[in-house]
Formats: structure tokens, C-alpha cells, sequence
């Protein structure tokens, strides 16, 4: 997201709140009966009403049980009567309820780094979890500043996972000013461990190397933490504050994983300090270390933690104080209160050189994958192989867990006098690879089909996994929030007007891209025989609720026309906006009908349905479905794919291009307008002027969307109209840049132009990954396809793979990361930074890896 106040398809990040008492200490700080005795008699009678009185207390508990399933039976269905269809899940079993997902695929995958929103954090794929992570003091302009969570104003020089496997290995690089952290993520299962295994972090501080000789023997300040999301207490040890004599930090025990430990080795000489907790607001975990330090700053003048802890604490904070360079390993074991539990042992076999071995030994087999899943070694040179390394690590690193309640929109209630009309989802947890670290670390639907062309050539469970929990999310409708803002490390990083999600709108149902693929791969036999029955068992569980998406979108988004469809949401009544934007069809702000109606006709989504058409007839046939919704998914893709018909609802014949069709009147602009507030106060504010009444037509913009029936394969080889979209493909003038293809042409009449006054342009030039991938894919595809425009079609596909990898590998070389877009004049990273989420298809790019045909 760029621009101030920006309201694009993502959610913005809150800024950095302001500096508090203890911020500005920080920063100021340089550096048991027995039977009754009676009368016969009364004991004859006893006796008689101890048998009465069994059989009347089971015939009460039988009434009671008839009663509570009769008032259950009753009240149930009223209250599903009362709940609200849209938080209503969908009626059948949950696709992560498969064997598949449970025992050793599911314990496999229950730590993680699972937390991408800060710089190193880890958590397991439960609701309530044990929490770990890092945070440190990082120094500018002589002051300190509390590194945690992954944001811009941070300054990092460059961070992010070089190698992840995404399961139990991952190394990445922090650089901090001067100083560059390394840490490495392993984890470990053997005999004595309790549920999940084991795990270590190894951090590495040391001195950028041009400036070692003036930082060598600079002290640097790491905090490790653990935290109870349950709120259990944690222990300490008792000997804390001398490691060398104990290397036990804490301890606590969990219904999962059983008794714990955390112990903490090194040999360098480290100072160690302690802080400890009580409190359910985790995610102000960072604000709560910073009060700590800031008074014991003011009352002593010194960096160190207090050394105290609030009674039976759930958060224990960990300050490891050294002069760089050192380096120390941090061990969490479970199971430890069993007999055979060998802690030490375990301890021992995760630090040290003992850990140095393994972590090598797992980057040699992340590299021996990397190279067998994507064949760069005789395509690429070796910084262009480092770029495709980082591209698969991020997009791995980057995946989360999120459990909690999406906030859905209602429609307006006027009796709540403006205030919005709320209701939460029901609770659910999201397994996800998320766009970017510091600006949208978490779930967005349309970007997840994009992550998992990657994710499932290097690891197809996982990817079925992420796949599986989106498909839970869906309701009776057969409606999937777009984006999932799960929890309250979430929540506390999106302004609240943010938060709702509307369920008239909807979101490119890119799972259907990636589904595609795997189908077809799955029908050329490129899986194992173990892959192959897991991903058709599946298949064959998802079904009934790809059913339900498809049908949401082929009634809700429906057109007036036959074959029609038109993104919802669109709002009609503004005067703010130059052209209103388009949210639900992820391309924001690309110019579409200038005045939104019930008449539009929205190319890119006719295209997206023909996708889940064919995708679902691809997967009625491998299960040899010749039931009736099996025809009716040929069909609809056949009657979508009539390249007579599309040209007849879209095709220009005076452009040789594609459109959208609408109300629309090029004559609109915006203007600064004065308005009056009060009685003597003036000021001015943009706002939109239509010059002519807009008529019926087709909207003459192209870009992306004019592309997407090229992109879809959907014009035969030999047409004519297929070099008309060469032309506009390579033009100069219209899309081709040295960088990749532009967004949107230089001939549009809002090429470049700001939205509102606040809404710089986002998809009206600028260069996107995910499109570019997209066409030139469709390039591979028409270079081997007989046809008059084979031969261009391969030499225009070779210069775009071309300057598209060139561009990328030195925006990397020249800033450490890789961008949510490229700017189509300079080629320079723009927007989001350590975008790692639908940029890194650059690697499949590089790879030459496409559509299955």
C-alpha cells in the first residue's frame, strides 16, 4: 500500500504510535460415613428405600437427559433460525478434518515461525499457544529504539529468510544500522520429546563488516521471551542470572506438549536480566519491556531489565546483554517431566557444534530441493539463484497461523445513528502464507492463489493444508471473507474502519488457478502415488464447497447479459473519486465505467469464472462425475470460452483491444472546489466533475484486464486478433517498458493520475508481478502453438522473462528486497518492501515454470 489514507484492497498498517514517558527514556539513554445404628425395623425400611432410591434417582437421570435433548433439539434450530446466514458456516465436513491432515502431517507442522508480523517469532498451529520471539535494541543518532515488529520506520537496511523449508529449517538475515543479526530456526522429534518436538533459535550478533574495527566490543541488547496465550504461569529458574552454572531459563507445562524447559547456552560471556509479566494483552508485549527499561533508566541510568516478576507470570522476557560479536542458542524442549525425557542430552544435541552441524546439514538439503524443484543451476547466473532462494524462503518464512473472528459488515442500521452495523464470523483459525511481513502479514484470498503456484512445487501437503483452512472459512452461501484479520496481534495493527468485510463482495477466486494446476499435474502422473491419493481425497472432500463458491459467484456477481458478470461494491454516489474504484476485483483502482451500474460488464471477472468452470469441470471429470453439475461446469466454460461471443460483449474492433462495458464518459476529472466551514472558514477540497452525460459503452482502457482473454487462452493461434494483442503487448507506447508491462497503457486518460486526493495511482502504470507472470505464460503457451505468430510470440516472451528477471535480481542487489511493484519509468522497487508474496513468482519465472496445458 502506498499514499496517505490510501483505502486500496489491503488494509492498511496503523502507524507507529507516539513516543510515550518510557519510549523517550529509552531513546534518552545513551547507550470422608459410617451407617446409622436404629431399631430393626427402621433398618428394614432403610434397606428398602436404598433400592427405591437407586431406581428413582436413574429414572431422574434419565428424565433429565430426555428433557436436555428435547430442549436442545427445540432450541438449536430456533437459534439457527435467529443467527444471520452470513455467519452461518457452510453444512458439510471440514476439509481439514481429513486423515490426511491429523497425526504425523499435523504434529509435523505444529511449531513454526508462524508469526510473520515481527522479526522473529514462533508459535504452534493451535488456538491458545505458547509464544516465543525476539526483540532487540537497535541504535540511531546515538539513541535507542526497540526493534520487534517487522515495520518500514524500523529503517533496516534489509531483512528476511534466505533459506526456509517451511517446516522445520529457516535462516535469515537482519541488518540493523550497523549491526546484523543472523538467526537460525531448527527443529527436532526424537524418543522423550513431547507432542511437536523440540526446537532451537541460534542468534548471531555481529558488526557490519565496514564498520568492525569502530563497533568491535559494542555492547548489544537482545530480549527472548516466551508468553501463555492460555495465561499459565511460568517459571523461572533459579539461577537465572548465572547460565554458565545452569543453563535453564524457564519452565511451565501445557495440556500439549506436557512439561516444558527453555534453556539458554553460549560461550561468549553474556549478561542476563529478567523480567516477568501477568497480563492477557500479549501483543503489547513490546510496550510493556520498553516501561520496564525506561524506569529503570530514569531511577538507575542503566539498560537492564528489572529483575522481578509480577506473581505466577504468563510472559517471562529474556535481556542477553554482550559485546558484539557473540552468539548464543536458545533451546525449548517439551516433555519434560517424562522419565525418558534425556533433557540434557536433547539440551546438548541443540547447541553448540552439535547444532552448527545440523543447521548446515539442513541448508544442503534445502539447497539440493531448491535445485531439483525449479532447475535454475544451467538457466541462471549465481546472484539471480540467490534472488530465487530468497523469493521460496519468504514466501515459506512468511507463512502464519491466526485464530479468532472475522468482523462482518451489515447493512446499515439507521436506528444505531451512524455507528456501523456489525457481526463477528464464527471462531476459526487460518493457516496462511501472507503478502508482506511488516505491511499485510495476513491471509488475503485472491493473493493466496498466486502463493500456492509457488508453495506447490516445493511442498504440495502444505499447500493443501493453506488451501484447506480457506476452503473452512466459507459460509452457507458459499461466501469466503477476503481478507483475515484473526486475533488481537491482528486487530491491534488495523485501523478499525479497516477491519469489517462485506458479503455482497467478492474476491478473484484465484484457489481455481492453482487447482487447475494441480489437477492437471495430477492427470500427467507428476505426482508420487501417496501425493496422488491425498490430493484426490482432497479433491473430493473440497468439492461440495467449490460447488458453493462457484454458484456464490455465478448468482451474486451475475450480469443483465447472458455470460455477464460485474465486480459488486462499486460505489455510484461518490464525488470524491476520479473513477470508483473497484476493490473486490483486487485491481483497486484500474479505471473501469466511470459511473457504476447494474449494466456493467467486467472482463477480468468473466475471464476469473471461465477459470472456476473449467477447474471444476476438470475435477468432475477426474472422478468421473457424469452427473449433471458435472455437464453443467463444460458447458458454462464452453459457453465462456465462445471466443464469438466474448468479442461480441468485449472486443473493440477499432482498438484490437478488449474492454469493459458500462456506463462511462470519458469527460470527468477533478477539481479543487472551496467549501465553507463555519461562519468564516474557508478551505479547499477535491472533488469530482462529470463535463457529459455517459452513455453505454465499451470503456476504452487498456491494460491488464484487456489482456485476460489472451491470458486465458481463449483467442485461437491463427487469429488475427491474437497479434492485435501482440502489438499492444510490445508497443512502447502503450505497455512495454525495459521492466515488465505496465498496468495500465500510456494512452488511458487517468494513466498515472491520483484517485482522490489522497490515493496516489496504484494499478494505472506500475508494474505487478502476478499480471506480468500471468502473460507470460500465455507467451510460453503461443510459442508452441502452430499458428502465423509462433515465432513473435517466443521472441516477445524471451525479452519480457528477460527484463523482468534483470529488474528484479538488481532492485534486490541495490535494496535487499523485493517489492509489491516496479515502476514502469525507472524500474525501481516501489510500494510495499520485503513484498514477498505474489512478487516471488519471479522465481517460477526464472524457472520457466507455468500453467500445466
Amino acid at each position: 500500500m502506498t499514499g496517505n489514507g490510501r483505502r486500496n484492497a489491503r488494509s492498511r498498517s496503523k502507524p507507529a504510535t507516539e513516543a510515550n514517558d518510557d519510549d523517550a527514556s529509552l531513546r534518552n539513554t545513551k547507550p470422608n460415613p459410617k451407617a446409622r445404628k436404629g431399631r430393626s425395623r427402621d433398618h428394614s425400611s432403610i434397606q428398602i428405600f436404598d433400592v427405591n432410591l437407586k431406581v428413582v434417582l436413574g429414572l431422574s437421570v434419565f428424565a433429565f437427559l430426555a428433557i436436555f435433548f428435547l430442549i436442545r433439539h427445540l432450541v438449536n434450530p430456533a437459534e439457527e433460525a435467529l443467527r444471520p446466514r452470513v455467519v452461518t458456516p457452510f453444512p458439510a465436513p471440514k476439509v481439514m478434518d481429513l486423515p490426511q491432515f491429523q497425526g504425523e502431517h499435523r504434529e509435523s507442522l505444529y511449531w513454526g515461525t508462524y508469526r510473520p508480523h515481527v522479526y522473529l517469532g514462533i508459535r504452534a498451529r493451535t488456538p491458545r499457544s505458547l509464544i516465543a520471539g525476539l526483540m532487540w535494541l537497535g541504535v540511531k543518532d546515538g539513541s535507542y529504539f526497540m526493534r520487534h515488529f517487522c515495520q518500514d520506520s524500523d529503517e533496516l537496511s534489509t531483512y528476511g529468510w534466505t533459506h526456509h523449508n517451511g517446516r522445520d529449517f529457516g535462516h535469515q538475515v537482519l541488518v540493523d544500522q550497523d549491526m546484523v543479526l543472523a538467526t537460525s530456526f531448527l527443529k527436532s522429534k526424537v524418543d522423550g520429546s513431547g507432542y511437536g518436538g523440540d526446537w532451537a533459535v541460534r542468534i548471531d550478533v555481529q558488526s557490519e563488516q565496514s564498520k568492525w574495527n569502530e563497533d568491535i566490543g559494542r555492547t548489544a541488547h537482545i530480549f527472548f521471551y516466551m508468553a501463555d496465550e492460555d495465561g499459565n504461569a511460568l517459571s523461572l529458574s533459579r539461577d537465572i542470572l548465572d547460565i554458565r552454572e545452569d543453563s535453564l531459563l524457564a519452565s511451565g507445562s501445557r495440556m500439549d506438549v506436557g512439561d516444558w524447559q527453555l534453556h539458554l547456552k553460549s560461550m561468549d560471556n553474556l549478561e542476563v536480566h529478567y523480567s516477568g509479566f501477568k497480563t492477557n494483552h500479549i501483543h503489547n508485549l513490546s510496550d510493556l519491556v520498553q516501561g520496564n527499561l525506561g524506569a529503570q533508566a530514569r531511577k538507575f541510568g542503566w539498560l537492564k531489565l528489572s529483575d522481578t516478576s509480577d506473581d505466577s507470570p504468563n510472559i517471562l522476557v529474556f535481556q542477553i546483554s554482550a559485546r558484539i560479536p557473540f552468539k548464543t542458542d536458545i533451546v525449548f524442549v517439551s516433555g519434560a517431566g517424562l522419565q525418558s525425557s534425556r533433557v540434557e542430552e536433547r539440551v546438548s544435541s541443540l547447541t553448540g557444534t552439535l547444532l552448527t552441524g545440523q543447521l548446515k546439514e539442513k541448508q544442503r538439503e534445502f539447497d539440493t530441493k531448491f535445485e531439483k524443484s525449479f532447475n535454475l543451476a544451467d538457466k541462471l547466473d549465481s546472484e539471480s539463484v540467490i534472488v530465487g532462494k530468497a523469493a521460496v524462503g519468504n514466501m515459506l518464512g512468511g507463512i502464519g497461523y491466526s485464530f479468532g473472528q472475522s468482523t462482518i459488515a451489515l447493512p446499515r442500521d439507521p436506528n444505531l445513528g451512524g455507528l456501523d452495523n456489525v457481526i463477528k464470523y464464527w471462531p476459526a483459525e487460518l493457516y496462511t502464507a501472507v503478502p508482506s511481513r511488516p505491511f499485510f502479514p495476513r491471509g488475503f484470498l485472491w493473493d493466496e492463489g498466486f502463493h500456492q503456484l509457488l508453495i506447490w512445487r516445493w511442498d504440495i501437503h502444505i499447500c493443501l493444508d493453506i488451501i484447506g483452512h480457506w476452503l473452512d472459512l466459507m459460509n452457507v452461501d458459499g461466501w469466503i471473507p477476503r481478507e483475515q484479520i484473526l486475533g488481537a496481534e491482528a486487530l491491534s495493527k488495523v485501523p478499525a474502519e479497516f477491519v469489517p468485510q462485506h458479503s455482497t463482495n467478492g474476491n478473484p477466486p484465484t484457489l481455481f488457478l492453482v487447482l487447475r494446476d494441480i489437477v492437471r499435474s495430477l492427470k500427467k502422473n507428476k505426482f508420487t502415488a501417496a501425493e496422488s491419493n491425498e490430493i484426490s481425497s482432497f479433491l473430493e472432500r473440497a468439492f461440495v464447497r467449490l460447488e458453493a463458491w462457484f454458484q456464490w459467484f455465478n448468482t451474486t456477481q451475475s450480469g443483465k447479459d447472458t455470460s455477464s458478470y460485474y465486480w459488486h461494491g462499486r460505489d455510484s454516489t461518490t464525488t470524491r473519486e476520479l473513477n470508483p474504484k473497484s476493490l473486490s476485483s483486487g485491481l483497486d483502482d484500474y479505471p473501469r465505467a466511470s459511473h457504476p451500474s447494474e449494466d456493467e460488464r467486467h472482463l477480468d471477472l468473466r475471464c476469473w469464472m471461465y477459470l472456476a468452470a473449467d477447474c471444476m469441470h476438470s475435477i468432475a471429470e477426474l472422478f468421473d462425475k457424469d452427473n449433471k453439475p458435472g455437464k453443467d461446469y463444460g458447458t458454462t466454460a464452453k459457453l465462456l470460452s465462445d471466443f464469438e461471443i466474448l468479442n461480441q460483449m468485449h472486443f473493440d474492433d477499432a482498438y484490437g483491444a478488449y474492454f469493459d462495458f458500462g456506463n462511462h464518459t470519458e469527460k470527468v476529472r477533478l477539481s479543487w472546489k472551496d467549501k465553507k466551514v463555519g461562519d468564516n472558514y474557508a478551505t479547499r477540497e477535491l472533488v469530482r466533475e462529470v463535463l457529459e452525460r455517459p452513455r453505454l459503452r465499451l470503456v476504452p482502457h487498456v491494460g491488464y484486464v484487456s489482456l485476460f482473454p489472451f491470458i486465458w487462452r481463449l483467442i485461437p493461434p491463427g487469429s488475427w486478433i491474437l497479434e492485435k494483442q501482440l502489438d499492444l503487448i510490445s508497443n512502447h507506447s502503450i505497455l512495454w517498458t525495459d521492466y515488465g508491462l505496465r498496468s495500465l497503457a500510456k494512452t488511458s486518460s487517468v494513466y498515472m493520475k491520483r484517485n482522490t486526493e489522497h490515493d496516489p495511482p496504484y494499478w494505472r502504470g506500475p508494474i505487478w508481478m502476478n499480471i506480468n507472470y500471468m502473460i507470460l505464460s500465455a507467451l510460453h503457451h503461443y510459442s508452441k502453438e502452430d499458428g502465423p505468430y509462433r515465432d513473435r510470440a517466443r521472441a516477445t516472451y524471451d525479452d519480457l522473462r528477460g527484463n523482468l528477471i534483470r529488474n528484479v535480481v538488481r532492485n534486490y542487489r541495490q535494496t535487499g528486497f523485493l517489492w509489491e511493484q516496479y515502476d514502469q519509468k525507472k524500474g525501481k522497487g516501489k510500494g510495499a518492501r520485503l513484498f514477498t508474496g505474489w512478487t516471488a513468482l519471479v522465481l517460477l519465472i526464472m524457472a520457466e515454470a507455468y500453467e500445466e496445458s
